[in-house]
């Protein structure tokens, strides 16, 4: 029997498989990538094409691999069915040194699925390898060319990225957006009405009447700008306008209606059927989004979980099954084999009436780069195969996201939900009120998608036109228009996509780099840019603006997805990017400052000086970041420095006769255990005045003062200057005795 070689990328999927196929077949992983552009050089020949210049990163693997390569009469490439997949299997078949291998794609790891692929080899596809060579061989020229200006010009350790850079740059954009933002006040008013029945609802004041109008609520006078409830067309800038509303309608400013109310009367009803359609199945962004929204999970794990769903989970005797299709896809398109699958589970689980008939809705989509529709959507493998059915074999995570792929691709595949909406228009005097409702006649796709907001009851009671309404109460509320919110990790996905930014793939790791780098942080889910942040984005602004434009980014994805397509050329493609690119980066090199990153300011002036500015607390040594070589406790942390214990003001930091306090390290706090005096930092002559005492001090305590035996001894407050010790003593509180000066011994 001839032996076939399969490679796959992980050891789970190559387990699922294992269960699939006979004994004819040997899996192996490669597990992940097996060569890969150097990290310590660049990597890239940049006067032969830009050929990439790889290295194998797996020895051990690839040494595996030949041999059961040897010993097998054919080798299938099986990696993941995307870009990256595609370039795994090149490199394993240069690695390996494979002659015409074959290339299989498993959108799904089921059974039928794997044996109508293996039925269905090809060969390696060079141009989508090219397509994923010239996205690597670009983000490492920005990251090993543009990172190292970051580190001379601004600080070490930054990084910047063909994508990374725009996602900080939108984050300090909003962030700008946020600051310059000025609200407006804007008022409603809103009457509790009540049927001749007695039945009560609300309208809202929406406009008011035209002069020669003839009160059926069509012929109406309203603002040129809307105010911002969306309902109401009729502005009131402040509470005055809303109070002669009320006035005018005889009501007092408590609401309550006086002998002067005109009638309310019914002018107008408009009731109409409507549908609201069904979603289609998850892309990766809005799986991302949804993830992140609804099951608060952030999208690098979701992206893990979802991985682990599609190579295999073991459900009991079934063994290991993949549960979900590929999970990096731009497509919402469904086989027609998935699509029958969940019609016979919707009709025989809900009713034939819950079948969604006709052809699928398209796909909405704002973003200027085509999809690339090379997978299906995301979705179960086997609608039947519910939630609950395989509750017992997933962990909590993977049985809260499968479920909610699962909910999504079952609804999109069900008929709409229908409503009856009614919308009534009341006229009182001169003005027109609005109210409308809605009632649910047929539940549709949300039998498994309802969410909370759809179960609420916004009926109104039966209205003729013509028919009197009785005033209960006439209420005003003050409202302020809102900056736009700050993004967060699923909002900023979706921003990138529709703007062509970065491809599925991309959006996880993206969202992962910027919080590293400590250019964004999260706060209660909201992304803020850091003072880091703000400064790389300004710089990169200024010295590189196509690396941080956005249209010129979306642009460049189009160019590199004409490289997949076959229509653009590898080193043209990356020529026609890097020329300008390299000319504005030695020009930058050359011309740019560092730039200092901003500190915060504590409000606080300098004690000493009495002109600079207190920047906020730099992080004190713990036991964490400074090694002990003892056992001994930890002593209290530090607080935060005052006035009573200043070390850098801001008119320090920019007076070069200033000098920075040294900050103490495992080394120097070994010494000073070891009763030897540490090196003393130099500090370059300041005119003719003295360095202030407290400036030389470590944020928090009194410099330390080395006698002539060797041992340190901690200074009292008489050794520092009148003003801080008395300003000491009025922070301590009264009720705290104080404390003893912590040994030589323990006090790092």
């Amino acid at each position: 029997m001839a032996n076939r070689l399969i490679i796959v990328e992980s050891p789970s999927k190559a387990r699922t498989l294992s269960r699939f196929l006979g004994s004819g077949y040997t899996i192996k992983a490669s597990m992940g990538h097996v060569r890969d552009l150097p990290k310590s050089r660049l990597g890239v020949d940049l006067d032969k094409g830009f050929e990439p210049q790889y290295e194998v990163t797996k020895e051990a693997q690839i040494k595996d691999l030949r041999a059961a390569a040897k010993k097998a009469d054919e080798v299938i490439l099986a990696s993941d069915p995307d870009r990256e997949g595609e370039a795994i299997a090149w490199h394993l078949a240069e690695a390996l040194r494979l002659k015409d291998p074959q290339r299989v794609v498993f959108h799904e790891i089921t059974r039928a699925a794997v044996k109508a692929a293996l039925l269905a080899p090809r060969p390696i596809d060079r141009d989508l390898v090219f397509a994923q060579e010239a996205r690597r061989v670009i983000d490492r020229l920005v990251g090993y060319q543009l990172s190292p200006f970051l580190w001379k010009k601004v600080r070490t350790g930054l990084s910047a990225g063909r994508v990374q850079s725009v996602a900080v740059r939108l984050v300090v954009d909003r962030e700008n957006e946020i600051g310059a933002f000025v609200p407006e006040e804007w008022w409603t008013v809103e009457a509790q009405l009540a049927t001749q029945q007695g039945t009560t609802f609300g309208a809202r004041l929406y406009a008011r009447r035209g002069e020669t109008g003839d009160g059926d609520g069509d012929d109406l006078e309203v603002a040129a700008k809307p105010a911002e409830p969306g309902d109401s067309k009729l502005k009131l800038p402040d509470e005055a306008a809303a109070l002669k509303v009320m006035a005018e309608l005889g009501v007092d400013e408590e609401g309550k209606p006086g002998p002067g109310v005109p009638p309310f009367e019914v002018a107008k009803v408009t009731a109409r059927e409507s549908n609201r359609s069904a979603p289609n199945p998850y892309t990766t962004s809005t799986m991302q989004q949804d993830a992140s929204t609804r099951l608060r999970m952030a999208p690098k794990k979701s992206m893990q979980i979802a991985q682990d769903l599609y190579e295999g989970v073991e459900l009991g005797s079934e063994g290991p099954v993949g549960l979900i299709t590929y999970m990096r896809t731009d497509s919402t398109r469904i086989s027609d084999t998935a699509r029958d699958a969940a019609h016979a589970h919707i009709e025989a689980a809900y009713g034939k009436e819950y079948v969604g008939r006709g052809a699928p809705r398209a796909a909405k989509t704002k973003a200027p780069v085509a999809a690339q529709d090379a997978h299906e959507g995301i979705r179960p493998t086997d609608p039947a195969r519910t939630p609950d059915s395989i509750a017992s074999h997933l962990s909590a995570p993977q049985l809260r996201l499968y479920e909610l792929i699962w909910r999504r691709f079952v609804a999109s595949q069900m008929s709409s939900a229908r409503f009856d909406t009614t919308r009534v228009d009341i006229t009182a005097g001169d003005y027109v009120f609005r109210a409308t409702g809605s009632v649910l006649r047929f539940d549709g796709f949300l039998r498994v998608l309802r969410r909370e907001d759809d179960q609420k009851d916004r009926s109104l009671p039966a209205l003729t036109e013509g028919a009197l309404l009785a005033l209960r109460q006439l209420s005003r509320e003050g409202h302020v228009t809102q900056p736009p919110p700050r993004y967060t990790e699923a909002s900023l996905i979706k921003e990138l996509e529709e703007r062509g930014i970065g491809r599925p793939s991309t959006y996880a790791p993206t969202l992962d780099v910027i919080q590293e780098r400590k250019y964004v942080r999260q706060e209660e889910r909201r992304l803020h840019p850091t003072e880091l942040g703000k400064t790389v984005d300004g710089v990169l602004r200024a010295q590189f603006p196509d690396i941080v434009d956005v249209a010129f980014t979306a642009d460049l994805e189009k160019r590199l997805d004409g490289v997949e397509d076959g229509h653009a050329a590898f080193e043209t493609t990356i020529r026609d990017w890097y020329v300008p690119f390299a000319d504005t980066l030695e020009k930058a090199e050359a011309n740019v400052e560092r730039v200092r990153v901003p500190t915060k300011d504590t409000g606080e002036e300098c004690p000493e000086c009495g002109e600079g500015r207190l920047p906020a607390a730099p992080a004190t040594p713990t036991a964490s970041t400074s090694r002990r070589r003892d056992r001994r406790p930890s002593p209290p942390a530090s607080p935060a420095p005052t006035a009573a214990a200043p070390w850098w003001c801001d008119r320090a930091s920019a007076d070069p006769s200033w000098a920075a306090p040294a900050i103490p390290t495992a080394s120097t706090s070994a010494t000073r255990r070891r009763g030897r005096p540490a090196p003393r930092a130099r500090r370059p002559p300041r005119s003719s005045a003295p360095v202030p005492s407290a400036a030389r001090s470590w944020p928090g305590r009194a410099a330390a003062v080395v006698p002539s035996s060797g041992a340190p001894t901690i200074p009292t407050a008489s050794t520092s200057s009148r003003a801080a010790a008395a300003r000491r003593a009025r922070a301590r509180p009264p009720s705290r005795p104080a404390r003893a000066a912590p040994s030589a011994a323990s006090r790092w």
